[in-house]
């Protein structure tokens, strides 16, 4: 039996291959929607993938059960509570799925969404009834538990998915033995959890003793400490649950569409009737000189996260990127469904050498001198645009608490007569809302070098009361 997991740390996610080589038949679990690698594999291995399984209609990313199905004619199977537009074999509890010597025996364990399910895996090399891992989607994490509040827009409250998480984690996951090895579907970064850990296996035992969640308490107590202090999830999540379980095109055919070299004048052309300039170089290089009024996500940070929070499902994207990552970009955008992309700039920003009066620029301000500024007697307006929770631990004394999620909701709130002055953690978002800022007409507008961390490293005081101003 072979067992492979495969970890994509911009979205954390986890997803597996499960192959038997005397057969040479595998199963996929949670692909995502660039499925090469899982293709590619399996032939190193000789295994030809029949099975591509979702834990549950994900709601962060988009998956590529429908690229494999028309790819390699791999069959779906879902929880048998999951409703979808394209054909599925429904699995119930304890059904089991064999091939070789690979036995998949399916949980049914609902509670961070209605139809989830958990695929426990056996090794009938090995024994044909001591389970060799549970691979348990985002029912259980390791360090955490699938938080259960995702889906309030469908109509499920996080007290009912809270309660069916209670029983799954208790009466399935927790029946298999200590020694049965976990391999969830996120790890820490995903927002599909709050406390979720760096590691991405762990055993059964070890998650009894060490996850919080796992502790001994009574229903209403679990309920109460799984829906407690969760992050807030982006808009698109929604849009990506629905998405997969709807028959879409295939991220192929959205980059065969999208994937056009447009000059200059088109993209001013499309630039003018409303679409998203987004510009995924360096924040460093965007500062330098970009194209005016355009958007800076970086693909070196959590592009897809923030490209789905801060950018629109309706006005078409054109893609502005370092030569030669224009179709890395539209790859990353379509694993979480924003298939909109109308274009990239041929020849990236040297495609401005000739018309410098479109060439716009951030000033990167080290924070000795924003401190300067910060304490002069017409001082600009620093905002900080971390979480409430980082915020809570320290902040620069006199900024304005604006989460970068919630940054295009308040600009009526913002001052157009004065300097805006934004900061992060490091510089990643800090870029993305000053490009955000600038789109929407305030200027000037600078950003904190290094964001706090720089600000610390030059010894400059932070404010660490808990008490959000």
């Amino acid at each position: 039996m072979i067992l492979k997991q495969f970890y994509l740390p911009c979205l954390a996610h986890a997803s597996y291959i499960v192959g038997d080589e005397p057969t040479g038949t595998a199963a996929v679990v949670d692909p995502q929607r660039d499925i090469d690698q899982y293709i590619a594999f399996a032939a190193d291995h000789g295994l030809h993938i029949k099975h591509v399984f979702l834990t549950h209609l994900h709601a962060d990313f988009v998956a590529g059960h429908l690229e494999l199905r028309d790819r390699v004619g791999a069959k779906i199977y879902l929880g048998a509570a999951a409703k979808a537009g394209y054909a599925f074999t429904p699995l119930h509890d304890g059904d089991i799925l064999e091939f070789g010597n690979v036995r998949l025996k399916v949980l049914e364990t609902p509670g961070h969404t209605p139809e989830s399910i958990s695929i426990v895996v056996y090794d009938r090399g090995t024994s044909d009834t001591q389970p060799h891992a549970v691979l348990t989607g985002d029912t259980l994490f390791i360090g955490d538990v699938g938080r259960p509040d995702l889906r309030a827009a469908l109509g499920w409250s996080a007290a009912e998915l809270g309660s069916m998480l209670f029983d799954s984690v208790h009466t399935k996951l927790l029946a298999l033995p200590d020694q049965s090895l976990v391999y969830p579907a996120h790890g820490a970064g995903s927002l599909c959890g709050k406390a979720i850990s760096k590691e991405t296996v762990s055993t059964l035992g070890e998650q009894r003793r060490s996850n919080y969640a796992l502790q001994p308490m009574s229903k209403e107590a679990f309920i109460e400490v799984v829906t407690a202090d969760q992050p807030e999830a982006p808009a698109y999540f929604v849009y990506d649950a629905v998405l997969n379980s709807q028959e879409r095109p295939t991220l192929d055919q959205a980059l065969a569409r999208g994937m056009n070299p447009l000059t200059l004048d088109a993209v001013l052309e499309l630039q003018a009737a409303g679409a998203q300039i987004l510009d995924t170089r360096d924040a460093a290089e965007f500062a330098s000189a970009h194209l005016a009024a355009s958007i800076n996500i970086g693909l070196v940070g959590q592009y897809a996260t923030w490209a789905g929070t801060v950018l629109d499902r309706k006005n078409p994207i054109v893609i502005i990127a370092d030569p030669g990552m224009e179709n890395e970009s539209a790859i990353r955008l379509g694993r979480i469904g924003f298939d909109h992309v109308a274009g990239y700039l041929r020849d990236g920003l040297h495609s401005l050498q000739s018309r410098p009066e479109l060439v716009a620029f951030t000033e990167r301000l080290s924070a000795q001198f924003a401190a300067e500024l910060l304490s002069s007697s017409e001082p600009p307006l620093a905002i900080d645009v971390r979480a409430p929770r980082e915020r809570a631990q320290k902040f620069i004394a006199g900024s304005v608490s604006i989460p970068l999620n919630h940054l295009t909701e308040n600009l009526d709130k913002l001052p157009k007569d004065r300097t805006l002055l934004v900061y992060c953690a490091g510089g990643y978002r800090s870029s993305i809302a000053a490009s955000l800022l600038k789109r929407s007409g305030f200027d000037p507008v600078g950003e904190i070098a290094g964001g706090i961390v720089g600000w610390e490293s030059a010894k400059l005081p932070v404010q660490t009361s808990p008490v959000l101003p």
